[in-house]
């Protein structure tokens, strides 16, 4: 019953992180750029990513099927469209509203996230980087549950947290190279649990794009952008074309 608990909290401060992520994701300069993604076994995988103002198109193959993903937070919509069947389904985005804002470490990292309060404790240096230290604490069924996260002071991004049953990540930089003709800051991500080997990923982050333009996961995974051109996106890529049909999502089984 313990892990349960310690369960849920780890995954309203996982979602805290996403958000973080998602913020930088689509926030910043317009630009289209080549998605691939190698698997171990040398499998491949490849699409387009389109970045837009607060917008972005993602485009995508999967099973023999061509996916395509528009987040538009200046409408608060976001959508999924299926060309071989000229349908698509849409749903309001995540995080709808907050795009246009920077991501802040004076921000509440709980702010929207039900039954968990944040309380700022302090400010403290993580990997030679000043960060703002958050004290995030969860009631659950009689019992209170408390972790840590601190937020990068100049980026607003998480660089370090801490679980009640001991796992933890911390970010590192390790130093300036170049990906794609551009300089980039590579990032090691740790993450550690009680009774097994810390687990690594590495990732090259683009200041100026804010996002990670290359990532290497364990077990041979490796996903990079390439082909990055800078400039204005057509309106027309995040609409949903003409003549196509709205479609629902599948209905859960009743339990």
């Amino acid at each position: 019953m313990r892990s349960h608990k310690i369960g849920a909290l780890g995954i309203l401060i996982a979602g805290s992180l996403i958000a973080c992520a998602s913020l930088a994701e689509i926030a910043g300069i317009e630009f289209s750029a080549d998605m691939i993604m190698r698997g171990p076994d040398g499998q491949m995988s490849s699409g387009k990513m389109y970045v837009g103002s607060n917008r972005m198109r993602t485009e995508m193959s999967h099973q023999g099927q061509n996916m395509i993903r528009i987040v538009d937070q200046n409408r608060g919509m976001e959508w999924m469209i299926f060309p071989e069947r000229q349908g698509y389904m849409e749903r309001p985005a995540p995080m709808a509203g907050q795009m246009s804002r920077s991501p802040s470490a004076e921000t509440n990292p709980c702010q929207g996230i039900t039954n968990l309060s944040c309380r700022r404790v302090g400010e403290e240096a993580i990997a030679g980087r000043r960060a703002i230290k958050w004290e995030m604490t969860m009631n659950h069924e009689g019992q209170t549950l408390t972790g840590f996260q601190w937020l990068d002071a100049e980026r607003g991004m998480p660089l370090k947290y801490q679980m009640p049953n001991g796992q933890a990540m911390e970010l590192r930089v390790l130093g300036i190279e170049s990906v794609a003709g551009r300089r980039v800051e590579k990032w090691e991500m740790t993450m550690f649990a009680p009774n097994e080997q810390p687990v690594r990923t590495y990732q090259w982050y683009d200041p100026e794009l804010k996002l990670a333009v290359r990532q290497e996961m364990p077990g041979g995974i490796v996903q990079e952008l390439t082909n990055i051109q800078i400039g204005p996106q057509p309106d027309a890529l995040f609409q949903v074309p003409a003549g196509y049909t709205k479609v629902e999502p599948p209905q859960a089984p009743p339990r």
